[in-house]
C-alpha cells in the first residue's frame, strides 16, 4: 500500500513542484508526473537513510515536493542545456 500511494502522492506533487518552480518547463504533463512520482521516490528513500521515516513509510508531502522540485529543476537544466548554442 506504500508504493501505491507514493504513485498517488507523487501525481499531485509533481503538478505542485512545476508550479512551485520558478520560469518555463517545456515538458508535458506526463513528464512532469514521472518527475513527480520519481521524486516522492527519492524523497521516501532519502528520509530513510536519514533516519527521519521509517521503512516502507511513504515521504512525507513536503519532502515529497522539494524532492520533484530537485528532479524538475534537475530535468530542466539537462534537457535545456543541451539545446543551447555557444554563440
Amino acid at each position: 500500500m506504500g508504493i501505491i500511494a507514493t504513485i498517488v502522492i507523487g501525481l499531485i506533487v509533481g503538478a505542485i513542484a512545476r508550479f512551485l518552480l520558478p520560469g518555463e518547463q517545456k515538458m508535458g504533463w506526463i513528464m512532469t508526473c514521472l518527475l513527480g512520482i520519481a521524486g516522492s521516490f527519492a524523497a521516501g528513500y532519502a528520509g530513510q537513510a536519514l533516519g527521519l521515516y521509517a521503512v516502507g513509510q511513504p515521504a512525507g508531502f513536503i519532502g515529497s515536493v522539494v524532492g520533484a522540485i530537485v528532479l524538475l529543476f534537475v530535468y530542466s537544466k539537462v534537457a535545456g542545456g543541451s539545446s543551447s548554442s555557444g554563440s
